[in-house]
């Protein structure tokens, strides 16, 4: 099969047209083979290629890349009762062992040992992939496959979003790429009181106010903005923050930005260490800080796919290229350069 795969120790992604195919088609009694049809690009892939201090502490040399997708089941395993041959699925890329504390309690999605693909074992950069029968999910007929490639970046925007409980509340969301323009559309059709939306990229913060938000900042000038928003909101400050850009800049000013007692939710991933200073932005504020991680197994599908089925959460603009799988390097161009925001590659389509 045709993979892209990280052959190097280096900067970028090695396309191989003969990647042997996983368990060379054979699934295990409880596994699915799927026949990749589209797959999206994410932060976390433009890591791996720009090959970052994150990266390069986490991805094994040799791994096929990539974790967003939809196909088609190919072939199942002969213990396989839920899904069949023909059927269009995605799945959850976040492998957990039964076994774990987590997994038992109903936390899935950060147990001890988890396996990510693309990240710790292979992922869904090819044409085809290996998924447990468990961490399939059936993409309703009603979903386009576009939308249903990046359902997990999606479930990321959810699980943030429903973490900070964000009803009837004055949001900040830091980071407006693709998953921070999702949760603008998810905080809106939650309930969101005001969303205020912060970025560097003023193309960006309109789609920000074109999805839903009420306000946007231009961070480029400095921390200007939070006394903005402040003055905003009584002098009080965002209720809660969602802080998707891991960028150590946004993650202090949002944090500065967020009411005494306010929630702040983290998702961006910072690519290195950066001082920090506690005390201020969290003890003596009285914040409530959640790490968030992946989405909820299956809580959260369920909940995006509610969502989606009904018709109040817009996508429009989000995903702005579509690009053939061997053309992949021109994907990590446009996102280097600022030109993309969502970017689907086509693998079998």
């Amino acid at each position: 099969m045709r993979a892209l795969v990280k052959a190097r120790a280096d900067v970028g992604l090695d396309f191989d047209p003969a990647r042997p195919v996983p368990s060379r088609g054979q699934p295990g009694p409880r596994e699915v083979l799927i026949r990749v049809l589209k797959a999206g690009v994410c932060g976390t892939d433009r890591h791996i290629w720009e090959w970052d201090d994150w990266a390069r502490s986490r991805i094994p040399v040799g791994i096929v890349t990539g974790h967003e997708f939809v196909g088609v089941v190919e072939r199942v395993g002969d213990d396989v009762t839920t899904v069949r041959p023909g059927q269009r699925v995605s799945a959850e890329g976040h492998i957990a062992p039964a076994d774990d504390y987590n997994t038992r309690t109903g936390n899935a999605h950060i147990a001890r040992g988890m396996q990510i693909i693309g990240v710790d074992r292979d992922g869904c950069f090819a044409d085809y992939i290996m998924m447990p029968e468990g961490n399939i999910w059936p993409v309703d007929e009603r979903i386009d496959d576009v939308i249903a490639a990046v359902m997990d970046p999606l479930g990321n925007a959810v699980h943030t979003v429903m973490a900070a409980g964000v009803s009837a509340k004055n949001v900040l969301i830091t980071g407006v790429g693709a998953i921070g323009l999702m949760a603008v559309a998810v905080a809106r059709a939650a309930g969101a009181a005001r969303i205020f939306t912060a970025d560097i990229n003023p193309a960006h913060g309109q789609l920000a106010l074109d999805l839903g938000a009420d306000e946007f900042y231009d961070v480029r000038g400095g921390d200007e903005w939070v006394r903005d928003l402040r003055a905003a909101t009584r002098g009080d400050g965002a209720d809660a923050l969602l802080e998707m850009s891991g960028a150590p800049d946004a993650i202090n000013a949002g944090l500065d930005a967020l009411r005494n007692g306010g929630t702040a939710a983290l998702l961006g991933l910072p690519s290195r260490p950066f001082p920090f200073d506690f005390n201020s932005r969290v003890i003596f504020k009285g914040a409530t800080v959640l790490g968030v991680n992946g989405r909820r197994m299956f809580e959260t599908w369920y909940q995006m796919e509610a969502l989606l089925l009904s018709g109040r959460l817009d996508l429009g603009g989000i995903i702005t290229h579509r690009i053939p799988m061997a053309n992949y390097a021109r994907a990590f161009e446009l996102m280097q350069a600022g030109e993309a925001i969502k970017i689907v590659l086509d693998i079998n389509d």
